[in-house]
């Protein structure tokens, strides 16, 4: 093969998809444990737009190239 196939465009340099996949599975949990922790209501209240945050982002890392 030749360099050029073998080489990572930039999209595919600067947007991998598995440590932002990582990150938006990451916000998805942070998301859950806000939403069952006894603690704080703000939290309680945030965790609903941090999980939708979360899903939305995980959504368009799946289209990002491997």
């Amino acid at each position: 093969m030749s360099d050029s196939a073998t080489a990572k465009t930039g999209v595919s340099r600067w947007f991998p998809r598995g440590p932002w996949e990582a990150g938006a599975m990451t916000l998805i949990g942070g998301g859950i444990i806000m939403l069952v922790q006894p603690w704080s209501i703000d939290l309680y209240g945030y965790s609903f737009v941090t999980i939708l945050a979360g899903t939305a982002s995980y959504v368009i890392v799946s289209h990002f190239p491997e």
